[in-house]
Order: structure tokens, then sequence, then C-alpha cells
């Protein structure tokens, strides 16, 4: 057997063991390890356990993973979270929409925190569907502007998702996680402007009695108790891009940061303390076990130069480089259809990356392209996880009408995935003039 074909058996061994919900990280380690054994014996394979994967756990950009989970778990626990909501609601509320508003921008800005998707999507799902739903807003309305508020959880920094991405593909983390500022910020006007042609084409899917008129006093002193978010956001990522704070430096600080607000807010307890860190240790657990296995499962594809016969194959093709591009994201909406998103990420970048680098794409560029496909994969049928999370917290929302109401959103997302590939700066601009 051509070790070209052991990689592709490992490949479809991977993804077998993922469709039957065996848990990543041993979906990608067990075929990985077999492949190891088969093509280089069982010495091969424990040098790599014992060099390799050793050295990996203590590489100290794994830090930067704990470090701003805690930050999100601080913020959570400082209650923040509502008084973003009613900050937004104050400033948008006389717009006819205004709460669809309110909870794409609160959504934003707590995800300026938490760093999670599925964090952002819990938390502001609570807060929005019951202040939307009371208002007699639509269903699908609700359900989709929710959800789509939460992906921006993984593309506004700090973001673990890009962490992973650039351990993976060898990149800078603190220019990944600049990268995707000015997208985050335009992805939620263009959410905003979503939920606008939506209320302008079908006036009924909100009410007019909805509509909340409060005056610039109120609105200026509820921005008060949200300064405290918009400091640290500001000292975090300034500090990366100034060339300040390395990334682990600058979740450090971050981590300090929602400590001492959580602190002075008065809500931390012993117990929401202990709580913070039982669940950040629970989720690096689980991110630390993935990038171990991916780790393991690049060695094979290097050995079994698989993802090279996949680049000269498609190559030989003679398509061009948006055509590849156009396939290579068709790609991942298909596979975040019926996969786990950081799964398809993992297992999917060190077979591509070849292929990327001899396109001469831009890693940090095609960092924040991945990113969006993810955040398609999190509000698309039949998996989207955000759709899951949020019914989850909103038992008044049916599953049904969240993806429904989530399938508006996938447009704004595809807009800027297009004016991102046609105008790369939108991505680059800020990585490139870093300190």
């Amino acid at each position: 057997m051509t070790v070209e074909l052991v990689g592709l058996f490992v490949i479809i061994a991977v993804f077998v063991l993922m469709f039957l919900r065996v848990p990543i990280a041993i979906s990608m380690a067990i075929p990985a390890c077999i492949g190891i054994f088969y093509l280089r014996g069982s010495e091969t394979l424990i040098t790599f356990i014992n060099s390799v994967i050793w050295e990996q756990s203590f590489h100290y950009t794994l830090s930067t993973i704990p470090l701003f989970i805690l930050m999100g778990q601080f913020l959570y626990v400082s209650g923040i979270s509502q008084e973003l909501f009613t900050t937004f609601q104050n400033w948008f509320g006389k717009i006819k929409g205004g709460l669809g508003f309110a909870t794409i921008g609160s959504s934003a800005m707590f995800a300026a925190a938490s760093g999670s998707s599925v964090a952002t999507t819990g938390t502001m799902g609570i807060i929005a569907s019951r202040e939307m739903l009371n208002a007699g807003y639509n269903k699908k309305l609700t359900g989709g502007a929710i959800v789509a508020g939460g992906t921006l959880g993984i593309l506004i920094p700090p973001s673990t998702t890009f962490i992973i991405y650039g351990m993976i593909t060898e990149q800078s983390i603190g220019k990944l996680l600049t990268a995707g500022i000015i997208p985050g910020i335009l992805l939620t006007l263009l959410f905003m402007l979503t939920i606008a042609i939506c209320v302008l084409v079908k006036p009924d899917m909100v009410t007019t009695h909805s509509q909340r008129d409060v005056g610039w006093k109120e609105r200026f002193r509820s921005l008060k108790s949200n300064i405290w978010i918009f400091i640290l956001f500001i000292v975090v990522i300034g500090g990366l891009y100034f060339g300040l704070f390395t990334a682990t430096e600058s979740a450090g600080v971050g981590a300090l940061g929602a400590f001492l607000i959580s602190l002075l807010r008065g809500k931390l307890t012993k117990k929401t303390f202990v709580d913070a860190f039982f669940e950040t240790i629970k989720t690096t657990g689980f991110m630390f076990a993935i990038v171990l296995a991916a780790f393991t499962l690049n060695y094979v594809l290097t050995i079994t130069r698989l993802p090279y016969v996949l680049t000269d194959f498609l190559f030989s093709l003679d398509l061009s480089a948006t055509m590849i591009f156009i396939l290579i994201v068709l790609m991942y909406i298909l596979l975040g259809a019926v996969m786990d998103t950081l799964a398809m990420m993992v297992v999917t970048i060190p077979i591509i990356l070849p292929l990327l680098e001899r396109l001469g794409f831009d890693l940090i560029w095609f960092g924040v392209i991945i990113v969006l496909v993810i955040e398609l994969a999190l509000i698309s049928p039949p998996i989207g996880m955000n759709c899951f999370v949020l019914n989850g917290v909103a038992k008044d929302l049916k599953l049904g009408e969240i993806f429904k109401g989530a399938l508006i959103f996938i447009a704004p997302i595809l807009v800027l995935i297009t004016l991102i590939y046609i105008f790369p700066d939108i991505a680059l601009f800020l990585p490139n003039t870093m300190q």
C-alpha cells in the first residue's frame, strides 16, 4: 500500500469516527497513531508522543487559550451582559426594529469579551429573546438575530478559533486577532442592515409598540456601566496592536482586568470564582486535546504527502485561483452542515495548507475567511450549534423557527467573504500596520 493511500485511509477513518459522534480528539488521534505505527513502527510512534506531543503541551502560546477563556468567564460573572443590552436598547430603541439592532450591537460588545460564539449566543439569547418576544417581534427574526449576533464571538477578538488556527498554521496570534477587528465591525453593520431590510420588506415582523424612546441624558448615563468593558478591550487589543504585549501577555492582562471588573462590581463570590475556574479548565482541556490530536494528524499527513498530492491534482485541472477559492469555501459550507466546526477546521487546514501556500494566499487573510465560513456553519442546518444553544435557553423559540431565521443572516456573511476576497486589506490593513 502506498503512503498516499495510507494517508487517505486515515482521513476517511477520522471522518467516519466523527460522524459516529466519537469525541473529536479521539477521532483524530486513534487513526493518526495507527497510521504512524503502520508506516514507521512502534518506536517512531513512542518517540513522537514523547517528543512532539510533550513539547507542544508546554508551548507558551497555548497558555493564551485558558487566559482568554478565563477573561470571558469573569466578565460573564460580572453580569455586564444585561447592561450591554439595555445600553443598545436605549440608543436604538426609537428605530423600528431597534431591539434587533440592540441584539446585534450588544452581542458584538460581549463578543469582545468572551471569545466564544456559544457563550455569546447563550448569554444574549436569554436576555434578547425575552425582550424581543415580549415586544411582539416575529419569532424567526428574533431567533435569526440572536444566533447571528452570537457568531461574532469568534470573529471579534479575542477569539479562541483564531488562536487554534494560528497554532496549526504557525501564524502570528497577534496578527490574527487584529485581523478580525475590521471584518467584525463590518459584519455587525451588515447584520444590522439585514434587519433593516427585513423590517422594510415585511413591516409586520416588528410592532410599533416595541419602539422605545428615551432622552439623551438616559442614553449617555447607560454608557457609564459599559465603559469598563470598552476600556478592557482597548487595553488588551490596543496593547497587542502597538507591540506593548505579546498575545499571551495581552490574554493575561485581559483575565486580570476582567477579574477586577467583576470584583469591583461586587459580583465575584467564592462560588462564582470557583465556577469560573472550573468552566475554564473544562473548556481548555477540551481544546488542548483537539489541538494535540491535530498535531498528530498533521504529522501523518506530512509523512504520507497527501496534501501535496491533492495540490498537484487541483493544479493539473488548470483552474484559476478564484475558482479554487470558491471550491474551498463550498467545501467548508458542505462540511459545516454535517460536522462540528472546530473539528472541520483542525482536520482540513493541514490538508489544504500546501495548496493555499502554492496559490500565494496570505494565511492571516485566509484565517479570517475560515472564521467566516465557520460562522456560516454555526447557524446552518442541520447541526448549527448556535441554533441548538438558543433553543436550549429560549424555550419559546422552536428549533425550526430559529433555523429559518438564521438562513436570513447567511447572506451578509457571504457578502463579507466576497468583499474580503476582492479587497484583502479589509482583513490585512491592521495586521500589516502592527508595531
